[in-house]
Protein backbone atom coordinates (compact mmCIF):
# COMPACT_ATOMS: atom_id res chain seq x y z
CA UNK A 1 0.00 0.00 0.00
CA UNK A 2 1.50 3.14 -0.84
CA UNK A 3 -0.22 6.44 0.28
CA UNK A 4 1.01 10.06 0.14
CA UNK A 5 0.26 12.76 2.87
CA UNK A 6 0.79 16.62 1.65
CA UNK A 7 1.43 18.95 4.04
CA UNK A 8 0.83 22.38 3.01
CA UNK A 9 3.65 25.18 3.99
CA UNK A 10 4.45 27.55 6.44
CA UNK A 11 2.92 28.00 10.16
CA UNK A 12 -0.58 26.91 11.55
CA UNK A 13 -1.35 25.62 7.52
CA UNK A 14 -4.11 22.59 7.49
CA UNK A 15 -3.00 19.00 6.43
CA UNK A 16 -4.45 18.13 3.08
CA UNK A 17 -6.60 15.29 2.37
CA UNK A 18 -4.59 12.20 1.72
CA UNK A 19 -5.24 10.68 -2.52
CA UNK A 20 -5.99 6.95 -3.24
CA UNK A 21 -3.64 5.25 -5.30
CA UNK A 22 -4.31 2.03 -4.28
CA UNK A 23 -6.96 -0.52 -4.21
CA UNK A 24 -7.64 -1.16 -0.01
CA UNK A 25 -10.64 -0.49 0.54
CA UNK A 26 -9.50 0.08 4.56
CA UNK A 27 -6.69 2.31 3.85
CA UNK A 28 -8.74 5.66 2.97
CA UNK A 29 -10.92 5.10 5.79
CA UNK A 30 -7.60 5.05 8.16
CA UNK A 31 -6.26 8.41 6.70
CA UNK A 32 -9.83 10.04 6.38
CA UNK A 33 -9.93 9.42 10.10
CA UNK A 34 -6.64 10.85 10.96
CA UNK A 35 -7.10 13.52 8.52
CA UNK A 36 -10.12 14.92 10.61
CA UNK A 37 -8.40 13.57 14.21
CA UNK A 38 -5.32 16.45 12.73
CA UNK A 39 -8.10 18.81 11.80
CA UNK A 40 -9.64 18.77 15.20
CA UNK A 41 -6.05 19.01 16.96
CA UNK A 42 -5.49 22.20 14.92
CA UNK A 43 -8.42 24.40 15.34
CA UNK A 44 -9.40 23.58 18.70
CA UNK A 45 -6.68 22.80 20.98
CA UNK A 46 -5.33 26.31 21.59
CA UNK A 47 -9.04 26.63 23.17
CA UNK A 48 -8.39 23.67 25.13
CA UNK A 49 -5.59 25.15 26.41
CA UNK A 50 -6.80 28.45 27.42
CA UNK A 51 -9.80 27.24 28.35
CA UNK A 52 -8.42 26.48 32.80
CA UNK A 53 -8.36 30.37 32.99
CA UNK A 54 -11.38 31.61 32.06
CA UNK A 55 -12.83 28.35 33.72
CA UNK A 56 -11.44 29.98 37.08
CA UNK A 57 -11.94 33.45 36.23
CA UNK A 58 -15.62 32.44 35.35
CA UNK A 59 -16.24 30.52 39.02
CA UNK A 60 -14.11 33.10 41.07
CA UNK A 61 -14.93 36.09 39.10
CA UNK A 62 -17.60 36.32 37.12
CA UNK A 63 -19.93 34.80 38.71
CA UNK A 64 -19.16 36.77 42.44
CA UNK A 65 -19.36 39.85 40.42
CA UNK A 66 -22.64 39.00 38.62
CA UNK A 67 -24.38 37.55 41.66
CA UNK A 68 -23.59 40.91 43.39
CA UNK A 69 -25.59 42.16 41.27
CA UNK A 70 -28.02 39.72 42.11
CA UNK A 71 -28.24 39.80 45.75
CA UNK A 72 -27.92 43.98 45.27
CA UNK A 73 -31.57 43.64 44.23
CA UNK A 74 -33.30 42.35 47.12
CA UNK A 75 -33.56 43.30 51.08
CA UNK A 76 -31.02 40.96 51.94
CA UNK A 77 -30.05 40.73 55.31
CA UNK A 78 -27.70 38.08 56.75
CA UNK A 79 -29.22 35.61 59.07
CA UNK A 80 -33.19 36.86 57.49
CA UNK A 81 -35.33 34.19 57.20
CA UNK A 82 -36.88 36.12 53.75
CA UNK A 83 -34.48 38.50 50.79
CA UNK A 84 -37.49 40.51 49.60
CA UNK A 85 -37.46 41.63 45.89
CA UNK A 86 -37.16 45.57 46.14
CA UNK A 87 -35.45 46.29 42.44
CA UNK A 88 -33.59 49.24 42.74
CA UNK A 89 -34.18 50.56 45.63
CA UNK A 90 -30.63 50.20 47.28
CA UNK A 91 -29.47 52.22 44.54
CA UNK A 92 -32.08 55.15 44.70
CA UNK A 93 -31.45 54.85 48.98
CA UNK A 94 -27.67 54.70 48.05
CA UNK A 95 -27.77 57.77 46.39
CA UNK A 96 -29.40 59.50 48.42
CA UNK A 97 -27.02 58.39 51.37
CA UNK A 98 -24.86 61.34 52.69
CA UNK A 99 -22.49 58.68 54.06
CA UNK A 100 -21.73 57.04 50.99
CA UNK A 101 -21.03 60.54 49.10
CA UNK A 102 -18.64 61.47 52.22
CA UNK A 103 -16.95 58.06 51.81
CA UNK A 104 -16.97 58.98 47.94
CA UNK A 105 -15.48 62.44 48.60
CA UNK A 106 -12.65 61.09 50.71
CA UNK A 107 -11.77 57.96 48.10
CA UNK A 108 -11.55 60.71 45.76
CA UNK A 109 -9.37 62.85 47.82
CA UNK A 110 -7.18 59.72 48.50
CA UNK A 111 -7.03 58.74 44.91
CA UNK A 112 -5.56 61.93 43.90
CA UNK A 113 -3.09 62.56 46.20
CA UNK A 114 -2.08 58.99 46.05
CA UNK A 115 -2.10 58.27 42.30
CA UNK A 116 -1.39 61.14 40.45
CA UNK A 117 2.39 62.06 42.14
CA UNK A 118 2.81 58.30 42.54
CA UNK A 119 2.86 57.69 38.70
CA UNK A 120 5.06 60.96 38.13
CA UNK A 121 7.55 60.05 41.10
CA UNK A 122 7.75 56.41 39.83
CA UNK A 123 8.49 57.88 36.34
CA UNK A 124 11.10 59.86 37.27
CA UNK A 125 12.86 57.32 39.52
CA UNK A 126 12.76 55.10 37.00
CA UNK A 127 14.20 57.92 34.76
CA UNK A 128 17.35 57.85 37.31
CA UNK A 129 17.65 54.17 37.57
CA UNK A 130 17.98 53.90 33.95
CA UNK A 131 21.54 55.57 34.33
CA UNK A 132 24.75 54.13 34.92
CA UNK A 133 24.56 54.32 38.63
CA UNK A 134 26.91 52.12 40.91
CA UNK A 135 25.42 49.25 42.15
CA UNK A 136 22.51 49.89 40.08
CA UNK A 137 21.01 46.03 40.73
CA UNK A 138 20.83 46.92 44.68
CA UNK A 139 19.30 50.60 43.82
CA UNK A 140 16.79 48.52 42.14
CA UNK A 141 16.17 46.24 44.85
CA UNK A 142 15.73 48.77 47.22
CA UNK A 143 13.24 50.47 45.77
CA UNK A 144 10.92 47.14 45.81
CA UNK A 145 11.75 46.44 49.60
CA UNK A 146 8.81 48.51 50.36
CA UNK A 147 6.57 46.51 48.49
CA UNK A 148 7.48 43.28 49.97
CA UNK A 149 6.78 44.21 53.28
CA UNK A 150 3.77 43.61 55.01
CA UNK A 151 1.18 45.73 54.25
CA UNK A 152 -0.61 45.59 57.58
CA UNK A 153 3.26 46.36 59.46
CA UNK A 154 3.40 48.84 57.18
CA UNK A 155 0.36 50.45 57.99
CA UNK A 156 1.39 50.44 62.01
CA UNK A 157 4.37 51.58 61.83
CA UNK A 158 3.12 55.01 59.60
CA UNK A 159 -0.09 55.30 61.90
CA UNK A 160 2.26 55.36 64.84
CA UNK A 161 4.52 57.60 62.36
CA UNK A 162 2.08 59.78 62.31
CA UNK A 163 0.20 59.53 65.77
CA UNK A 164 -0.75 63.05 67.67
CA UNK A 165 1.39 62.88 70.64
CA UNK A 166 4.21 60.59 70.11
CA UNK A 167 4.92 60.63 66.44
CA UNK A 168 7.93 61.02 64.44
CA UNK A 169 6.49 63.17 62.12
CA UNK A 170 5.00 65.67 64.78
CA UNK A 171 8.22 65.71 66.38
CA UNK A 172 9.90 66.91 63.60
CA UNK A 173 7.49 69.21 62.88
CA UNK A 174 8.39 70.63 66.29
CA UNK A 175 12.00 70.43 65.61
CA UNK A 176 11.94 73.20 62.93
CA UNK A 177 9.10 75.27 64.70
CA UNK A 178 6.18 73.99 63.38
CA UNK A 179 2.67 73.21 65.41
CA UNK A 180 1.89 69.67 65.65
CA UNK A 181 -1.06 68.11 63.72
CA UNK A 182 -3.96 66.08 64.48
CA UNK A 183 -3.05 63.56 61.94
CA UNK A 184 -6.61 61.39 62.37
CA UNK A 185 -8.93 63.69 63.74
CA UNK A 186 -8.52 66.62 60.74
CA UNK A 187 -9.76 65.35 57.66
CA UNK A 188 -7.34 66.76 54.80
CA UNK A 189 -4.51 65.55 56.79
CA UNK A 190 -5.74 61.94 57.68
CA UNK A 191 -5.96 62.20 53.35
CA UNK A 192 -2.12 63.18 53.04
CA UNK A 193 -1.09 60.68 55.65
CA UNK A 194 -3.10 57.83 54.19
CA UNK A 195 -2.00 58.62 50.39
CA UNK A 196 1.92 58.82 51.93
CA UNK A 197 1.46 55.26 52.87
CA UNK A 198 -0.10 54.31 49.51
CA UNK A 199 2.56 55.99 47.87
CA UNK A 200 5.11 54.53 49.87
CA UNK A 201 4.17 51.15 48.68
CA UNK A 202 3.54 51.49 45.27
CA UNK A 203 5.68 54.53 43.82
CA UNK A 204 8.67 51.74 43.76
CA UNK A 205 6.79 48.77 41.70
CA UNK A 206 5.37 50.92 39.40
CA UNK A 207 8.99 52.64 39.34
CA UNK A 208 10.08 49.01 37.94
CA UNK A 209 7.71 48.32 35.17
CA UNK A 210 8.28 51.88 33.66
CA UNK A 211 12.21 50.81 33.77
CA UNK A 212 11.60 47.28 32.34
CA UNK A 213 9.71 49.89 29.12
CA UNK A 214 12.49 52.33 29.34
CA UNK A 215 15.09 49.61 29.06
CA UNK A 216 13.48 48.05 26.05
CA UNK A 217 13.40 51.00 23.84
CA UNK A 218 16.30 51.08 21.20
CA UNK A 219 19.23 53.37 21.96
CA UNK A 220 20.07 54.04 18.59
CA UNK A 221 17.14 56.50 18.75
CA UNK A 222 18.70 58.19 21.44
CA UNK A 223 22.18 58.16 19.54
CA UNK A 224 20.46 59.50 16.20
CA UNK A 225 19.04 62.42 18.60
CA UNK A 226 21.95 62.95 20.57
CA UNK A 227 23.60 63.47 16.87
CA UNK A 228 20.84 65.78 15.73
CA UNK A 229 21.18 67.93 18.89
CA UNK A 230 18.66 66.93 21.13
CA UNK A 231 19.56 67.59 25.06
CA UNK A 232 18.32 64.85 28.04
CA UNK A 233 15.27 66.52 28.69
CA UNK A 234 14.26 66.63 24.77
CA UNK A 235 14.98 62.96 24.52
CA UNK A 236 13.16 62.09 27.36
CA UNK A 237 9.51 64.13 26.29
CA UNK A 238 10.26 63.53 22.45
CA UNK A 239 11.38 60.06 22.40
CA UNK A 240 11.09 58.01 26.15
CA UNK A 241 7.21 59.54 26.93
CA UNK A 242 6.06 58.88 23.90
CA UNK A 243 6.71 55.27 23.42
CA UNK A 244 6.35 54.16 27.02
CA UNK A 245 2.42 54.95 26.27
CA UNK A 246 1.53 51.10 26.66
CA UNK A 247 2.99 51.18 29.59
CA UNK A 248 2.01 54.30 31.52
CA UNK A 249 -1.72 53.28 30.25
CA UNK A 250 -1.13 50.13 32.62
CA UNK A 251 0.08 51.74 35.41
CA UNK A 252 -2.46 54.39 35.38
CA UNK A 253 -5.16 52.63 34.92
CA UNK A 254 -3.91 49.94 37.68
CA UNK A 255 -3.35 53.03 40.19
CA UNK A 256 -6.59 54.11 39.37
CA UNK A 257 -8.00 50.62 40.39
CA UNK A 258 -6.30 49.75 43.16
CA UNK A 259 -6.44 53.42 44.55
CA UNK A 260 -10.61 53.99 44.61
CA UNK A 261 -10.38 50.17 46.19
CA UNK A 262 -8.54 51.15 49.11
CA UNK A 263 -9.16 49.42 52.17
CA UNK A 264 -6.54 48.42 54.01
CA UNK A 265 -4.87 51.64 55.01
CA UNK A 266 -7.97 53.50 56.30
CA UNK A 267 -9.13 50.55 58.53
CA UNK A 268 -5.49 50.23 60.60
CA UNK A 269 -4.84 53.98 60.47
CA UNK A 270 -7.56 54.37 63.18
CA UNK A 271 -6.02 53.29 66.57
CA UNK A 272 -8.99 50.80 67.62
CA UNK A 273 -8.84 50.07 63.45
CA UNK A 274 -12.88 50.99 63.09
CA UNK A 275 -14.88 50.63 59.91
CA UNK A 276 -16.03 54.08 60.73
CA UNK A 277 -12.89 55.59 59.47
CA UNK A 278 -12.43 58.42 62.59
CA UNK A 279 -14.88 60.18 64.32
CA UNK A 280 -16.48 62.01 61.97
CA UNK A 281 -15.86 59.82 59.08
CA UNK A 282 -13.26 61.83 57.79
CA UNK A 283 -11.37 59.41 56.31
CA UNK A 284 -13.75 56.84 55.89
CA UNK A 285 -13.58 55.18 52.24
CA UNK A 286 -16.36 53.68 49.76
CA UNK A 287 -14.88 50.26 50.21
CA UNK A 288 -14.85 51.08 54.21
CA UNK A 289 -17.96 51.94 54.32
CA UNK A 290 -19.58 48.82 52.00
CA UNK A 291 -17.43 46.96 54.69
CA UNK A 292 -19.50 48.14 57.41
CA UNK A 293 -22.74 47.68 55.21
CA UNK A 294 -22.61 44.51 54.92
CA UNK A 295 -20.26 42.12 57.65
CA UNK A 296 -21.26 45.01 60.44
CA UNK A 297 -25.18 46.06 59.51
CA UNK A 298 -25.55 43.24 58.06
CA UNK A 299 -27.21 44.54 54.79
CA UNK A 300 -25.63 42.41 52.19
CA UNK A 301 -27.91 43.48 49.64
CA UNK A 302 -27.02 47.39 50.35
CA UNK A 303 -23.18 46.30 50.75
CA UNK A 304 -23.58 44.72 47.47
CA UNK A 305 -25.15 47.97 45.78
CA UNK A 306 -22.56 50.18 47.09
CA UNK A 307 -19.97 47.40 45.19
CA UNK A 308 -21.75 47.89 41.96
CA UNK A 309 -21.99 51.51 42.33
CA UNK A 310 -18.05 51.53 43.02
CA UNK A 311 -17.57 49.03 39.75
CA UNK A 312 -18.74 51.80 37.44
CA UNK A 313 -17.01 54.29 38.92
CA UNK A 314 -13.94 52.30 38.36
CA UNK A 315 -14.58 51.86 35.19
CA UNK A 316 -15.40 55.20 34.24
CA UNK A 317 -12.42 56.69 35.65
CA UNK A 318 -10.22 53.88 34.19
CA UNK A 319 -11.62 55.10 31.08
CA UNK A 320 -11.12 58.72 30.96
CA UNK A 321 -7.48 58.01 33.08
CA UNK A 322 -6.38 56.00 30.04
CA UNK A 323 -7.52 58.39 27.11
CA UNK A 324 -5.84 61.39 28.82
CA UNK A 325 -2.63 59.07 29.21
CA UNK A 326 -2.86 57.94 25.77
CA UNK A 327 -3.44 61.89 24.47
CA UNK A 328 -0.36 63.02 26.93
CA UNK A 329 1.67 60.18 25.72
CA UNK A 330 0.87 60.48 22.10
CA UNK A 331 1.93 64.77 22.45
CA UNK A 332 5.11 63.89 24.41
CA UNK A 333 3.85 65.13 27.56
CA UNK A 334 3.23 68.61 25.53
Amino acid sequence: MTTELTVASGRGAEPRPPRREDNDDNAPAKLSWRYRLTRFDVKFSPYLYIAPFFVVFGIVGLFPLLYTAYISLFDWELGADEQPFVGMENYTTLLADSQFWNAMVNTLSIFVLSSGPQVVVAVLLAALLNTALRGRTAWRMGVLLPYVASLVALTIIFANLFGPQYGMINSLLEFVGLERIDWQAERWWSHVAIATMVNWRWTGYNALIVLAAMQAIPRDIYEAAWVDGASKVRQFFSITLPLLRPTMIFVVVTSTIGGLQIFTEPKLFAPAGSNNGGASNQYQTVVLYMYQSGFQNFDLGYASAIAWVLFLVIIGIAGVNFLITRRLASSGGS
